[in-house]
């Protein structure tokens, strides 16, 4: 088992409950026991730009770091085509000479360092994550050097990875059956070891609104969301919305999704209603937003007032807000039932 004592030991920090910077210094720390090298760059990638957010390091100073993070050393990382390769391939081996790199020629060389090891950090199966980059003074690393990089590969990505944060958070939430990540730019990719779902797609208007509020400043969020599973038969799915804590700015946070949810019985034209009481409208507004007579809406108003228990509209949208007990209106959409985004469970 001595073979494998490199990478047990890397598991137990890349599953422990540290913060993201601790596990990822950590990680740097036990892996120069096992490939020593004079400096090290741990980033993840935003996964539009693929601009590099630093993570961990060691041996480098912050302009390095800062010139590290430019857009154009993601281009470079691109066009030398580190991504795809495998083993990790050292300096010579690039298809492009060092001296034609600026990063190298700019940067790196000045810095010191005169050879390099960059490999793709990726769980198996999942996307692109970033970048893990080994730098030496002089002497090129080895074969066996490249190879044990690319076996132990694997476990730092899962250690630095910003599902795995979220993932921990996720399984909290009781009879969650989909979730996704969701980014800064409105894409969204699946939760490991959850189902996909088309109210996860980037055009969903329930990740709209789930972006809105990571946006805002909002640690978490619980709303319904309609899905219409046969004609005239409406049931609803209890959307939660939790924002990433430790993980880069790129990511928003996590979607989920549970389904055949129920609040105090409220129907679903009651749940719109209240949406629109958490949102601040007036009956009138309401009436004009849903395209009914205003009496039709008070009459809604006082029937789920008292399902709730609640003795004014006030009070009725706090304890909405509070168990997520209604359906949010799209803003700037019309909020008819008969054209709300549903789809099948």
């Amino acid at each position: 088992m001595e073979d494998d004592l490199p990478a047990v030991q890397l598991i137990e920090i890349a599953t422990s409950s540290a913060p993201l910077t601790e596990r990822a210094r950590g990680l740097l720390e036990k892996l120069a026991e096992f490939v020593p090298s004079d400096a090290t760059w741990l980033a993840l990638a935003n996964p539009r730009s693929n601009v590099h957010t630093t993570v961990g390091s060691t041996g480098l100073d912050r302009p390095v770091l800062d010139y590290l993070e430019r857009p154009a050393v993601a281009r470079e990382i691109q066009l030398a085509g580190i991504k795809r390769a495998s083993p990790p391939p050292s300096l010579v081996q690039l298809p492009i000479p060092a001296d034609e790199l600026p990063t190298w020629s700019e940067c790196l060389i000045p810095a010191g360092f005169h050879q390099g090891l960059g490999v793709p950090l990726s769980e198996p199966g999942g996307p692109y994550l970033g970048m893990l980059t080994l730098l030496f003074s002089r002497q090129p690393p080895s074969p066996a050097m490249r190879d044990r990089l690319s076996q132990l590969s694997p476990m730092i990505a899962r250690g630095v990875s910003p599902m795995r944060s979220l993932l921990a958070t996720a399984r909290l939430v009781r009879g969650a059956t989909a979730g996704a990540l969701l980014y800064e730019d409105g894409t969204t990719y699946p939760l490991d070891g959850l189902q996909d779902h088309s109210l996860l797609a980037a055009a969903s208007p329930v990740v709209a609104i789930a972006r809105k509020t990571l946006l805002a400043g909002h640690v978490y969020q619980s709303f319904m969301w309609p899905t219409r599973r046969v004609p005239a038969s409406t049931t609803h799915m209890r959307i939660t919305v939790l924002a990433a804590t430790e993980a880069p700015d790129f990511v928003l946070g996590a979607l989920l999704l549970t389904p055949d949810a129920d609040c105090r019985g409220l129907t679903p034209r009651e749940l719109q209603v209240l949406g629109l009481l958490v949102d601040g409208r007036s009956n009138q507004q309401i009436a004009t937003r849903l395209a009914v007579a205003t009496r039709t809406v008070a009459a809604h108003v006082e029937h789920l007032l008292d399902k709730l228990g609640a003795p004014s509209r006030t009070l009725a949208a706090v304890l909405a807000e509070r168990e997520g007990c209604y359906v949010p209106p799209l803003p700037g959409a019309p909020m008819r039932h008969d054209s709300c985004w549903v789809c099948p469970s």
